[in-house]
């Protein structure tokens, strides 16, 4: 499976969104040969080519920051391809429960908090399979039932935007995508490989 984009000369920014895991997604780029600054500017998010949003934490205080930096309208209308990843994936939908909070609107339905049961501990930690629900170009050299690393308590529902699923006691939307933005529910900067693809894929989207 190659990942290579190769590309040193793509203007990528990482959202400055306040999340433990940006180091790590940045570190993840590099090793696509691309140098994505971390960065809360309006201008330079406008400027770039591609633009990804990570996130670790709550919905709430999530979207708070993002008011905070000005950043809400302007990722609710940007015209170039956004990638959200784990809350960041959560932030592109209409609402979030955790919190009853209202999100970007860039993608349809509304976050739930998965659901306890027998032998189902939540948050949900750890590698799980993903299932293709529709073509997509994210999806190009990612097998079918391929694993990826999850970290997360809320997740979205499977609906007309899922690309990939997963099931932890209930089906969620592992991989969504849209008018001009995709979501990644599990980490792409843990998940070797699979991930490394993911973030390539995105890196070559129209």
């Amino acid at each position: 499976m190659r990942c290579d984009v190769r590309e040193p000369t793509m203007n990528v920014v990482l959202v400055d969104s306040g999340g433990a895991n940006i180091g790590s997604v940045r570190y993840a780029l590099q090793r696509l040969g691309v140098d994505a600054p971390l960065t809360s500017d309006g201008d330079v998010i406008r400027r770039a080519e591609r633009v990804i949003l990570p996130g670790v934490g709550a919905a709430a205080a999530a979207m708070a920051r993002l008011r905070e930096l000005d950043l809400v309208d302007l990722l609710r209308t940007l015209d170039r391809p956004l990638l959200g990843i784990c809350l960041g994936m959560q932030l592109l939908f209409e609402a979030s429960a955790e919190g009853d909070v209202a999100c970007l609107g860039r993608l349809p339905g509304r976050v739930e908090k998965l659901c306890a049961a027998p032998g189902i501990r939540i948050p949900h930690m750890g590698w799980n399979r993903l299932h293709t629900c529709r073509a997509s170009r994210l999806l190009d050299g990612i097998a079918e039932g391929a694993m990826a690393y999850f970290v997360h308590s809320y997740a979205a529902p499977v609906d007309v935007a899922t690309v990939a699923s997963c099931a932890h006691g209930a089906v969620f939307s592992a991989i969504a995508q849209g008018d001009g933005v995709a979501g990644a529910q599990f980490h792409p900067e843990r998940s070797g490989r699979v991930g490394q693809r993911l973030l390539a894929n995105f890196l070559r989207l129209a």
